[in-house]
């Protein structure tokens, strides 16, 4: 049976930290690009995204602010596939009041999205079964589907529109996590929304042999090399006064707690070491990621700080705040417990799997994360086609950290294709 959204669909509960932390410059953005064995056909493409943004009803929204919330509500224009514009906070207006922004460039099919909207496995699902519409259309190709690829001829489920987050946690007792501070690194400012990009693809199968041979996951052993180059940022920076070394790596929570839903449903784990001490070699790293991880993800660990934010904002006093009060705490609070305890973040999508029938139509998956609001720089990742594309990105100009991180991964054996770009 066919669902309808809501007039008004209320954010979940890891969404509404977004519009209270926009600004004139700043808005919590991320990119996700296919890019096609041709050029691709941006009429054909039109009509995929018309069909598909159907299929998956939360992409034919804009955000609006009630009195006491802020919520999804359901636009009756058409989503428009636009010229590719710089990685930066754009106005919902001219998307037709959309959160997310469909381009097309060349080769290259890409997806910016607004994160109040939905995470990295929402937005991939919906961009793979635009492609796959795409291709099924262009080529006359029967793709097949999978788990990313939805069949756009099936009516959405409630599952994939509710907020898994009160469907798992409501009424239940948690407990805000205890953070230390953790180092930042320093640079000279680039203007305004201005991010460089600094692409590093490298071979699967290189990637996967090191980490058996330090007996860890891909995650662990990126995160590793990240706190490695922290590591040498912190030794080089005369004026550290923070030696805790922090990365956060977000955590798609659908596998654990069994959820469809296409909107948001992460959390995170923030992994790293003290240096005040000394540094610690990569080998010491590695088992420390590896431990602390495994410590994290249990889920004595992990639920009670999900627990505890939903119980926050059931509380009866939150709840009957207006809008205009809960603003201004929503990013207080962010600022206070949000960057301050991670020195970078890295979000893993994973190894993109799509049906063997759309492997001749894609050569590439890339997926970026925009301007940071308090750290330098964040990075991401994804596999697919046997190699692994990771883009680190930075809103300072000194690139240290960067070429740390390189400097790494050739001491480990890790051929690298490197390009430098500018996104915004």
């Amino acid at each position: 049976m066919e669902i309808a959204i809501p007039y008004k669909l209320k954010l979940d509960n890891a969404a509404n930290i977004y519009p209270a932390s926009m600004s004139k410059h700043y808005s919590s953005l991320y990119r996700m690009s296919l890019t096609m064995s041709e050029e691709v056909d941006e009429y054909i493409l039109q009509d995929a995204l018309e069909r598909v943004s159907e299929r998956i009803p939360t992409f034919r929204c804009t955000l609006k602010g009630g009195a006491f919330w802020w919520y999804l509500h359901r636009v009756e224009d058409t989503p428009v596939v636009r010229e590719l514009k710089p990685l930066r906070r754009f106005r919902f207006k001219d998307q037709n009041g959309l959160l997310y922004r469909v381009s097309a460039s060349g080769c290259v099919i890409s997806l910016d999205v607004f994160h109040a909207l939905t995470d990295g496995f929402g937005a991939i699902t919906f961009l793979l079964t635009l492609a796959g519409e795409y291709i099924r259309k262009r080529y006359g190709v029967e793709t097949g589907y999978n788990n990313l690829v939805l069949d756009p001829a099936d009516n959405p489920s409630y599952s994939e529109v509710e907020d898994s987050f009160k469907a798992v946690f409501s009424g239940r007792k948690g407990e805000l996590e205890k953070n230390v501070d953790a180092y930042h690194i320093k640079g000279t400012q680039l203007a305004h929304e201005s991010v460089k990009d600094c692409r590093v693809v490298m071979p699967m199968e290189n990637i996967k042999q090191a980490c058996s041979e330090y007996g860890c996951t891909v995650t662990d052993f990126l995160v590793s090399v990240m706190l490695w180059a922290l590591q040498k940022e912190h030794a080089a920076d005369p004026a550290a006064e923070r030696s805790v070394l922090k990365v956060s790596v977000p955590v798609n929570l659908r596998p654990i707690y069994k959820q469809r839903t296409l909107r948001n449903f992460s959390s995170y784990v923030n992994l790293g070491m003290d240096v005040a001490d000394g540094e610690m070699s990569f080998s010491e790293i590695v088992d420390f990621v590896k431990a602390q991880k495994e410590h994290d993800l249990r889920l004595e660990n992990l639920e009670p700080k999900i627990a505890a934010n939903v119980e926050l904002e059931e509380m009866l006093l939150v709840r009957c705040l207006p809008l205009f009060v809960k603003h201004p705490i929503i990013d207080i609070i962010n600022l206070l417990h949000g960057d301050r305890f991670c020195s970078q973040t890295m979000s893993n999508l994973g190894n993109v799997n799509v049906p063997e029938a759309m492997r001749p139509y894609i050569a590439d998956v890339d997926f970026i994360l925009g301007r940071q609001r308090g750290n330098s720089g964040a990075c991401s990742c994804a596999g697919y086609n046997g190699k692994l594309t990771f883009h680190l990105t930075r809103k300072i100009a000194e690139d240290s950290f960067e070429q740390a991180f390189l400097e790494q991964l050739a001491a480990l054996g890790i051929p690298t294709s490197v390009t430098v770009s500018n996104l915004a």
